[in-house]
């Protein structure tokens, strides 16, 4: 019977293992959407998306805290950097799940929040994700879903920073940050947004 366990143990183990996909074969998109916190969802939900994890990118300072970030000093957006496996879903879906969830053309942040910290763009890990990412920017140009043109920045990314662990998944962390998070996404205009513009034009993307 003990024998028997112990292969059972070993088999599932084995299984499960031989299941995970080597990190080797993952690959990152990192997007800043303004807020954080409501970032994160839209892409953890989606199938292939292994992790999704607030953080701070695009400045030079190492390492800094949300404070400083939040003053405006170390000139890095808050952004959130998704590791995905590129068999199960490619960056292009990745590139609309982001574009439907800010304001491309707010180049003074996003909804209610104003500052730097704030401004949408797009790091690229590679001249492919470039491309693309150019690509999809000159089509929603085209589609004029806006009055005002598209100035989301594509910039070449160079360091990411996770933000504090009381940020991760705050949409969901505890009774509390989930609360908090509700009012606060109810009173952006984020949402709003989505419906008005984003809602009419997804089956163009």
């Amino acid at each position: 019977m003990k024998y028997f366990l112990l292969f059972s143990f070993l088999f599932t183990n084995f299984y499960v293992f031989a299941k995970e996909v080597p990190k080797k074969e993952l690959k990152l998109a990192t997007f800043a959407g303004g807020c954080f916190w409501c970032m994160e969802h839209p892409f953890e939900e989606l199938k292939g998306v292994k992790s999704v994890i607030s953080g701070y990118a695009g400045g030079k300072k190492v390492d800094p805290n949300y404070y400083e970030v939040s003053s405006g000093a170390t000139k890095h957006l808050e952004s959130i950097q998704v590791t995905y496996d590129p068999k199960v879903i490619n960056y292009k879906k990745l590139l609309k799940v982001f574009w439907s969830n800010i304001d491309p053309t707010d180049d003074g942040g996003q909804f209610v929040d104003r500052g730097n910290q704030y401004r949408t763009a797009i790091f690229y890990h590679s001249e492919e994700q470039k491309q693309l990412a150019e690509e999809y920017k000159e089509k929603i140009n085209k589609l004029k879903i806006f009055k005002k043109p598209v100035v989301t920045a594509i910039r070449k990314f160079e360091s990411f920073y996770p933000a504090e662990e009381y940020h991760q998944d705050f949409y969901k962390k505890n009774p509390q940050s989930i609360q908090r998070y509700k009012s606060y996404r109810a009173g952006s205009g984020r949402d709003q947004f989505i419906e008005k513009f984003w809602k009419p034009n997804l089956g163009k993307l």
